[in-house]
């Protein structure tokens, strides 16, 4: 997956910068075929150039989300759930409300950029972290797709010692 995280963090570090959003599921375990279903189907490698067309402004896939399954883009302009969490802030748009609806209903990861801002976002289990910069992208995908790298990393947590994991929401992610 290495190549498909550097293709993401790329894409999303460039879409920041134009302020394009972006909205992108990364399926996990969990298959997303239902909201595969909703989209185009694409059935491509994926690539930061794809990804950038994929989300340019007032096409059919502009406001839907992505799904990666594997190295490849499987679907475009796909709807997610929206999270009904009371908690979530009250800036946030529906961008990042399917973000984290995805991933309350999933154990998809969700990558989102902001229209408005261009901050760089990641939702995992209904959580989300937001104002990411592109190593900080790279790091989270990288402990969630490929964990034996990380010292006590993602499969820590699946071992039930989840208290000892550097996730995103936790105070001092990613400082070892």
């Amino acid at each position: 997956k290495g190549g498909t995280i550097d293709e993401i963090v790329e894409a999303c570090q460039r879409m920041s910068k134009m302020k394009r959003g972006a909205l992108i599921a990364i399926e996990r375990e969990t298959g997303l075929q239902s909201y595969f279903e909703t989209g185009i189907p694409i059935d491509a490698k994926v690539s930061a150039e794809l990804l950038i067309t994929l989300f340019f402004p007032n096409t059919p896939t502009h406001d839907g989300g992505v799904i990666i399954q594997g190295e490849r883009i499987a679907a475009s302009g796909s709807l997610f759930p929206l999270s009904q969490n009371p908690e979530l802030s009250r800036s946030l748009g529906t961008r990042h409300r399917a973000a984290v609806g995805l991933t309350e209903e999933s154990d998809a990861a969700s990558v989102v950029v902001s229209e408005e801002t261009g901050a760089i976002s990641v939702s995992v289990y209904g959580k989300l972290t937001r104002n990411l910069d592109g190593e900080e992208l790279r790091r989270v995908l990288t402990s969630l797709f490929r964990p034996a790298e990380r010292t006590g990393g993602w499969s820590q947590f699946w071992q039930g010692d989840w208290r000892k994991v550097r996730l995103p929401w936790r105070k001092g992610f990613g400082k070892r």
